[in-house]
C-alpha cells in the first residue's frame, strides 16, 4: 500500500482536540529529561509543547512525512530540531532520557516489537511514553471500512488504510512493557469531543483516517468527490449534530514506562 500523503493544514484544523491527549500524557511524566526524542512529531506543534514543558532539554522531532517536517521546522530553535525517520525501522543513534510518541504507533504494524530496541536506547532511568487512538471499532472507522469494501469501491480501495489490529489493548501494553523490566502505568480515556461546523466528523477524519483513501484517489477528483459524499452521508447519520455541536467520542490509550536505573 502506498504511504499516505499528509496535509498539515487539514490535520491542524482540530489542533485543540488533537493536542489534549498529548498534554494529558506529558503531565504524567516525572523528572527533568535532558534529551528528548519525539517519534512521529507531525506538524511540530506537540514537539513545541515539550519544549515549553522542559525548556532546557535538547529535543529532536522525527517524522517520515516531508509535508509534516516542512511544517514542523517552523518551530526549530537552538535546542529544538527535526529530522526524517521511519518508526518502523528507526533505532536511536544516541541515548535519550525521554522517548515520546503521540498518535503515531497505530500507523506502524507490529510496533510493540520495536519496544525492546527503543527501551534499550533509553538512558538509565529514562522514560518511554506514548498515546494511541483506541477507537477503531467506532462508527467513524467501521463505516469507512464497510464503504471501502462495498461493490462500488472494493476494486480500488479494498484494504486501503485498514487499521484492524493497529493497536493493542491497554492490558497487553502493560504486560509487554512490564515484561521488559519497566515500571509501567497504562490507562485509557474517552474524550467526548464537541465538534462544530458543517460535517465536522468528516472534516476530522480527512486529517487522519481518510488519508490513505484520499491518497489512493488523488488522481481522480470525480471519484474522490463521490466517495466523500457517500461517507459524509453515513457519518451524518452516525453522528447527528446537537444544539451545541456534534459529539464525537474518541477513546485514547496511554502508557508511561520508566526504565530501571
Amino acid at each position: 500500500m502506498t504511504a499516505p500523503t499528509w496535509d498539515p493544514q487539514q490535520y491542524l484544523r482540530h489542533a485543540d482536540h488533537r493536542t489534549r491527549p498529548f498534554r494529558d500524557l506529558i503531565s504524567r511524566i516525572s523528572g527533568t529529561p535532558a534529551t528528548i526524542a519525539d517519534l512521529g512529531c507531525g506538524a511540530g506543534n506537540v514537539t513545541a509543547l515539550l519544549a515549553g514543558r522542559w525548556p532546557h532539554a535538547r529535543i529532536t522531532g522525527f517524522d517520515n512525512s516531508p509535508q509534516m517536517l516542512e511544517q514542523a521546522r517552523r518551530y526549530a530553535g537552538p535546542r529544538l530540531d527535526f529530522a526524517h525517520a521511519d518508526a518502523a525501522t528507526w533505532t536511536p543513534a544516541e541515548p535519550y532520557d525521554l522517548l515520546v510518541s503521540n498518535a503515531l504507533l497505530q500507523w506502524v504494524p507490529g510496533h510493540a516489537d520495536r519496544f525492546p530496541a527503543w527501551l534499550d536506547a533509553l538512558a538509565p532511568g529514562g522514560t518511554f511514553a506514548f498515546q494511541v487512538p483506541g477507537n477503531f471499532t467506532a462508527p467513524s472507522h467501521t463505516l469507512l471500512a464497510a464503504l471501502r469494501e462495498s461493490p462500488r469501491w472494493k476494486s480500488r480501495l479494498s484494504g486501503t488504510g485498514d487499521r484492524t489490529g493497529a493497536v493493542l489493548e491497554p492490558a497487553a501494553y502493560l504486560s509487554r512493557l512490564t515484561d521488559l523490566g519497566c515500571t509501567t502505568h497504562v490507562w485509557e480515556t474517552t474524550y467526548l469531543q464537541l465538534l462544530t461546523g458543517e460535517d465536522p466528523v468528516l472534516d476530522w477524519v480527512k486529517g487522519t483516517a481518510l488519508r490513505p483513501v484520499l491518497t489512493a484517489l488523488a488522481d481522480d477528483e470525480e471519484a474522490t468527490a463521490a466517495f466523500l459524499a457517500e461517507y459524509r452521508d453515513l457519518l451524518r447519520e452516525a453522528y447527528p449534530p446537537g444544539p451545541h455541536g456534534t459529539v464525537f467520542p474518541f477513546r485514547r490509550i496511554f502508557a508511561v514506562a520508566r526504565r530501571e536505573k
